[in-house]
């Protein structure tokens, strides 16, 4: 029998369907808000079709250039930005065959108020693994008291989770100390997000690399045939 997954990665806006993927492979999904708020990330922002081309939706936030920001305390800022989202979504997804099914419960999403980045991420990413049928216990990282250090940060939440096996990103190759995770017992497994079927998406050419809110309303209960068994 095998043992736990954990997979441990920070909130993203409305993300792609290879983090929801990430979602479905895991035991337990660990949102990890309590590290750096970087620009130009996917915290607060993602993309969706256009016919000009994909197109960035990015909530305002308020940032701080002096001292190091975490994402759980990042404020959200200009109220605006919701209702901006929405008419974006209805402009470019209103003629797909399942926007008027889901149409609904995602606008209830905008109307819902939240002063902090985490809360709005953590409300569209429960939502959106209800819609993919996505079961898998979403918790934080605040309730893991472990050390700064990236790696042992990772292996102590393994541990005290009980996880036998480690379940990351491919980029994160490039600073995880495999040798380390050996060492405590714990298997590590990277995703792999090759080969993804196409669907009839609006304004060609395909693009992979969009919220997942795209697949929903293109696909609809038809939509976890699109991702991948990790």
């Amino acid at each position: 029998m095998s043992g736990k997954r954990l997979a441990v990665v920070q909130s993203s806006y409305i993300p792609w369907k290879g983090y929801f993927d990430l979602i479905r492979a895991a035991d337990e999904f660990v949102l990890l808000d309590d590290v750096q708020f970087s620009r130009g990330d996917w915290r607060n922002r993602n993309r969706i079709k256009t016919p000009a081309g994909a197109a960035w939706l990015t909530i305002p936030v308020r940032t701080s250039g002096r001292f190091p920001q975490l994402i759980q305390d990042t404020l959200v800022t200009d109220g605006r930005w919701a209702d901006k989202h929405w008419h974006a979504l209805q402009a470019n997804y209103a003629r797909t065959p399942f926007f008027a099914a889901y149409a609904p419960a995602i606008e209830s999403l905008y109307r819902e108020e939240a002063a902090r980045l985490s809360e709005v991420n953590y409300r569209f990413i429960s939502a959106i693994c209800g819609m993919l049928g996505i079961s898998t216990p979403i918790t934080w990282s605040t309730a893991y008291r472990v050390p700064s250090d990236r790696n042992r940060r990772l292996i102590e939440m393994c541990r005290q989770a009980n996880a036998t096996e480690y379940l990351s990103g491919p980029s994160a190759r490039s600073y995880m100390d495999l040798d380390a995770f050996e060492r405590a017992g714990i298997q590590v497994r990277f995703a792999d997000y090759d080969g993804y079927p196409e669907y009839e998406q609006p304004y060609p050419p395909f693009d992979h690399h969009v919220t997942a809110l795209d697949l929903l309303f293109c696909t609809g209960p038809d939509a976890p045939r699109y991702l991948k068994a990790l």
